[in-house]
């Protein structure tokens, strides 16, 4: 005798355009961001770092790290956002524009958190033999 057993999941998903939705150097695009980096930058790095579910302690050990937490949270954002790049190019624009990068990072994590997701919902069957 075969049982059926069917579970739905739903998959909620963001759009992908790979490419950041705002420029290294898009200040001037969101004014709160580029503010909030001028009068408190590691407060933007905290709240940053906690938008995207990382402790918000994380980027103050930057200093101490010599910058890997920086790197590490953009290929991570990269990765999960699907915007193309690589570790290097990570790495080189944490070392050469580390303010701007930081400021690009906290738009982005407030573009994917506000823009409108996508719901897919997906059945599984599965059949056992009892």
């Amino acid at each position: 005798m075969a049982v059926h057993q069917q579970q739905i999941t739903t998959v909620t998903t963001t759009q992908r355009s790979g490419d950041w939705s705002t420029g290294l150097c898009d200040c001037c695009s969101d004014m709160g961001t580029c503010c909030c980096a001028l009068w408190c930058f590691p407060c933007l790095q905290c709240q940053t770092a906690s938008h995207f579910g990382w402790c918000l302690c994380m980027p103050l050990l930057d200093p101490c790290a010599f910058l890997a937490v920086s790197c590490c949270m953009r290929s991570s954002m990269r990765e999960r956002y699907g915007i193309q790049g690589s570790t290097c190019g990570d790495a080189a624009l944490v070392c050469c524009c580390y303010v701007c990068t930081w400021c690009q990072m906290a738009r982005e994590v407030k573009t994917q958190t506000t823009s409108c997701p996508q719901q897919v919902h997906v059945v599984t069957q599965q059949v056992r033999m009892a």
